[in-house]
């Protein structure tokens, strides 16, 4: 269970209160307006911004002052932050080892993320030879292979097609069955969020709120979020 215990997160003058708790396994979409706090939320739990006060535990143990790489987290950037000198397999084998010094049972174990990925055969490509989705499915082999029991993602299908960014989606929702990860995933498309949470969180007027199912959300939302959707 990831639970955030009377947490508050600062960004500049910003400050974003949460307190809440999601079940382990869970698929969460975190949504609300642009710029209420949704990125500044998962850095938070990733360890990149520190609270200014409160908890942050995973199965009861207290991960507030731990660091970003000793945390249970994989988090995938809106970009997929890959390495433009590195091949595909170079790229995702940084989940396992970051000085690349692979043995060969780990060396497989890459071979076998690209796979499930969609991308055997393209081990030793660069990432400028791939299209956009191939990026997004390397992107998803490195966080495959950190193997980390809560994945974050920061929107990092947004650039994709509709009909490829829906296809990412799936491919990620299958992958957090496979493993049991628990899943939280920034959206700003409520079709996204149907499509793979079954919870959703909404960050608004300076509050992560407590997760809820996404189709209450979404059906009936709050005046904060019905106005950044449209439906005001």
């Amino acid at each position: 269970m990831l639970r955030l215990e009377d947490a508050v997160i600062r960004n500049g003058d910003f400050t974003l209160r949460a307190d809440w708790s999601v079940e382990e396994g869970a698929r969460v979409a975190v949504i609300g307006p642009s710029g209420a706090g949704k990125t500044t939320l998962i850095e938070a739990i990733a360890g990149f911004r520190p609270l200014e006060q409160g908890r942050i535990l995973w199965d009861g143990r207290d991960i507030t002052g731990e660091a970003p790489g000793k945390r249970p987290v994989a988090m995938l950037f809106q970009d997929g932050n890959l390495f433009p000198h590195l091949t595909v397999a170079q790229n995702a084998g940084l989940g396992l080892r970051p000085d690349l010094r692979l043995d060969a049972e780990q060396k497989a174990r890459v071979q076998t993320a690209l796979a499930r990925v969609g991308l055997a055969g393209m081990e030793d490509r660069k990432p400028g030879a791939l299209s956009g989705g191939q990026q997004s499915r390397a992107a998803l082999a490195r966080v495959l292979l950190q193997d980390r029991p809560l994945l974050l993602l920061d929107e990092p299908f947004a650039a994709l097609g509709p009909a490829l960014k829906a296809e990412m989606l799936d491919l990620v929702a299958a992958l957090a069955e496979e493993t049991g990860a628990t899943l939280l995933m920034i959206s700003h498309d409520p079709d996204d969020a149907r499509r793979i949470a079954d919870q959703a969180l909404l960050v608004a007027e300076g509050i992560a709120h407590p997760p809820q199912s996404t189709a209450d959300l979404l059906d009936n939302p709050p005046p904060a979020l019905r106005d950044y959707l449209g439906e005001g």
